[in-house]
């Protein structure tokens, strides 16, 4: 089956500013859309081209914006097998002219070779420096997309202050190519204001159940902010290693991302922390993983494991709901957790008291570790004055003796 022409396309085809965003709701067409675009473009080349296309990683890239190019190509009988070079992840057109696909957590890809057209597919999922590198390299034009489930750098350093931007809004109204039953199925949760204004009618707003909200980002750590802790959460084959640290300045918290990385044995994780300063600052991690703790400990690191119990995520969740937080700007993997993790909601659009077990929760589980034994500490400047001063003695404050 062929797709479509749709509004959502003749839409995007208009569009003729440097930047090109498409915000959306759901079914609004925006990446078949812009994929549609760029192949036609690419097959009326005169001069060989090239395009990239960019999302947050590889596996995201395989399921998402390579498995729609193929379907699209193969739709209209334009793919050739001869043409796709598998291991670089980029098709040669007749015309000369190539599309690559790479992910944004390719550093050497991203400040490397100039292009003529570019695509960040899901631009909220991909930091303001990747697109920096990006747009310096592009000559002719850029597409972003995006869910607008909360706001990013796109319109606190973009929308507005530029003049060569085009941003449009599509909704599921746009893609007359929608299926009825996937519109009836968009239609019926009309009663979730939450869910209805940001993949319903496209606007930015926040996805019901969230868990945490209205956390704030600086650009840098004050020099007054002292350092409290640092956490880890372990990961290895499936999931990243998390590791962070928590900062106190004036009456609130400051987190700061340090790691965010697969296949990191204790080993390397030991050399990491060890290499960051102050490395004797205490490290919270997952009490879970009772022998690798141990192990960290062995290479002089001052490791604690988190108290778990009945109850412990959401009290711990809790805690951190009633603390003033800020997130600097560069811990991109701290910020995309926060955006999306949320509490279960079954069926009925109720929302429950549990975390949604689909969302990555890696740092946020770290920060958890962390604020729940910072937290029990009475947080007054006079107090924090005289444990700085060494007045007090923090260790009598904690349930953990350990620390």
């Amino acid at each position: 089956m062929k797709f479509a022409e749709t509004t959502a396309l003749r839409k995007i085809a208009r569009l003729n500013k440097k930047i090109r965003a498409i915000q959306g709701g759901t079914s609004a067409s925006k990446t078949i859309s812009i994929l549609i675009y760029l192949i036609a473009r690419a097959q009326s080349d005169t001069e060989p081209t090239l395009t990239s296309v960019i999302s947050e990683s590889v596996p995201h890239l395989k399921r998402g914006v390579i498995r729609d190019f193929k379907n699209i190509m193969e739709s209209h009988n334009y793919w050739k097998e001869g043409n796709w070079n598998a291991t670089d992840s980029i098709y040669t057109f007749e015309t000369g002219s190539k599309m690559e696909f790479f992910s944004a957590d390719q550093p050497d890809k991203l400040r490397g070779a100039r292009r003529d057209r570019c695509f960040i597919n899901e631009a909220n999922n991909v930091h303001l420096d990747a697109f920096d590198q990006l747009e310096v390299r592009t000559k002719e034009f850029i597409f972003l997309d995006w869910n607008p489930t909360t706001e990013f750098w796109f319109y606190t350093e973009i929308a507005g202050k530029r003049s060569d931007v085009d941003h449009i809004i599509l909704t599921y109204k746009d893609n007359e190519a929608c299926p009825p039953e996937i519109v009836t199925s968009i239609e019926m949760r009309k009663n979730r204001p939450g869910w209805w204004k940001v993949y319903g009618e496209g606007q930015l707003g926040e996805v019901e159940g969230r868990i945490y909200t209205g956390w704030k980002t600086i650009d840098e750590i004050p020099h007054e902010a002292r350092l409290e802790r640092r956490w880890l959460d372990f990961g290895y084959t499936n999931d990243p290693s998390a590791i962070g640290e928590v900062y106190y300045y004036n009456g609130g918290w400051i987190l700061n991302e340090n790691l965010y990385r697969k296949g990191m044995s204790n080993k390397q994780l030991a050399d990491f922390l060890n290499s960051l300063p102050k490395a004797q600052t205490t490290i919270v991690a997952d009490s879970a993983e009772p022998k690798s703790i141990d192990e960290l400990r062995s290479y002089g690191l001052n490791v604690v494991g988190c108290e778990k119990g009945k109850d412990s995520v959401m009290n711990g969740i809790q805690l951190v709901q009633d603390q003033p937080i800020s997130v600097t700007v560069n811990s991109y993997n701290i910020l995309k957790e926060y955006r999306n993790y949320l509490f279960l909601v079954d069926k009925n659009g109720k929302i429950l008291n549990e975390e949604d077990p689909a969302c990555a929760n890696h740092h946020m589980s770290g920060i958890r570790y962390a604020l729940s034994t910072l937290g029990r500490l009475k947080q007054t400047e006079d107090y924090w004055d005289r444990i700085f001063h060494k007045e007090l003695n923090p260790k009598q404050y904690y349930k953990n003796p350990a620390i």
